[in-house]
């Protein structure tokens, strides 16, 4: 475990509290039962009591604020809410397991700042035909904690850091997309994609997996093996704002099935290639995707959310400014219907579309068979 050092040059005052690897470790702990509260908000059965809640141990020299502990309450009711809607939707865990890595402490005076990774996966209480097993995620946060006169650790506050796309057991809103203005002749607008309904059970529309050419099964093997591992070979967007590096992902995916670059400048919405060192407006960017992958005619569009299927696209809407937000691919379908996506920012694997369904009611979603 990498540690930044306890003080920066100069920071340290007199009767300033130490934080040492004990009091390190005891903050790794703190942010661990912090998030597994929060995951297992979405756990069937009983709703934990707040004795049982893993924060309600903490009391001392390292324990939340007031006003933390009223955040949490309400973030643990807004969870709740979700579980109830993701059960009308047929969705259900049965178990949840979180853990929590402390990446680095930086202390300040009477602050610090701790930076922690979560790794969070939830199984699925019925598991159907072709349904995987669990879902998982990883995401990064920053933690602040202030000392009090006696010198004692209180949390006052948590922040997540990947850019903008939250995992489902997060409740902050999420960030959205400035709208993205295309660079091309007056008289070739780009082209408007329709929304998808999201209502269950879906029209039939099943996907033919060899008329296209491309391989949707190499899809899904590249978005598999690097939804939490970066393939160097391309850039890294996470952290770099604007959405991050979902888009980036799902284009990496597709080229892996049989997309070919089209070149040319790389703000043009015709033009869509992405290597480690150039990359297209399209390959990287929600908005400029969209616009390449349906003026191309590489997508068509799909009335409903619920019938993607295996290497299509499904992107959000967050606010329905008209901005389109975020970009996944379809990386699992089960026998009723249901498919389950993966995507960066925050790293994600085989979310079903259910879940997505029931954290945003009022997003807009937009599918596309590829």
């Amino acid at each position: 475990m990498a540690l930044v050092p306890n003080w920066s040059a100069g920071a340290a005052v007199t009767n300033d509290p130490t934080v040492d690897a004990g009091t390190k470790a005891t903050f790794q702990k703190l942010a661990d039962a912090v998030f597994t509260d929060r995951t297992q908000a979405l756990v069937g059965g009983a709703p934990q009591s707040a004795s049982q809640q893993r924060t309600h141990r903490f009391t001392g020299e390292v324990r939340l604020s007031g006003t933390q502990t009223r955040q949490e309450k309400s973030a643990l009711t807004q969870l709740r809410g979700r579980k109830d809607r993701l059960a009308k939707l047929g969705e259900q865990y049965s178990a949840g397991s979180t853990s929590v890595k402390l990446d680095a402490t930086q202390v300040k005076g009477r602050r610090a700042t701790v930076a922690v990774t979560e790794t969070t996966s939830l199984t699925y209480k019925k598991v159907r035909a072709n349904q995987p097993k669990t879902t998982g995620f990883q995401a990064h946060h920053e933690l602040t904690f202030q000392a009090d006169g006696n010198g004692d650790w209180q949390l006052t506050g948590v922040k997540d850091t990947d850019d903008g796309y939250l995992a489902v057991n997060q409740v902050a809103k999420p960030e959205v997309a400035k709208p993205a203005t295309a660079t091309t002749a007056a008289d070739d607008g780009p082209p408007d994609a329709p929304k998808s309904a999201t209502t269950r059970p879906a029209p039939a529309n099943p996907k033919n997996m060899t008329a296209s050419g491309y391989d949707y099964k190499a899809m899904v093997a590249y978005a598999t093996k690097y939804w939490n591992n970066y393939n160097t070979e391309y850039p890294d967007f996470n952290g770099a704002g604007a959405g991050g590096d979902c888009t980036n992902f799902v284009s990496q995916s597709l080229k892996a099935g049989g997309w070919k670059h089209v070149p040319g400048y790389t703000n043009d919405f015709h033009k869509w290639f992405g290597t480690k060192d150039i990359q297209s407006d399209s390959f990287v960017g929600v908005n400029e995707f969209s616009w390449f992958a349906l003026s191309s005619k590489r997508v068509t569009p799909l009335a409903n959310v619920f019938q993607a299927d295996l290497g299509d696209v499904i992107q959000m809407d967050f606010n329905k400014d008209g901005s389109k937000d975020h970009t996944m691919i379809v990386t699992n379908r089960d026998a009723q219907g249901v498919p389950y996506v993966t995507y960066h920012s925050t790293n994600t694997y085989n979310r079903s579309v259910a879940s997505l369904v029931a954290s945003y009611p009022t997003a807009a979603f937009y599918a596309y068979r590829t």
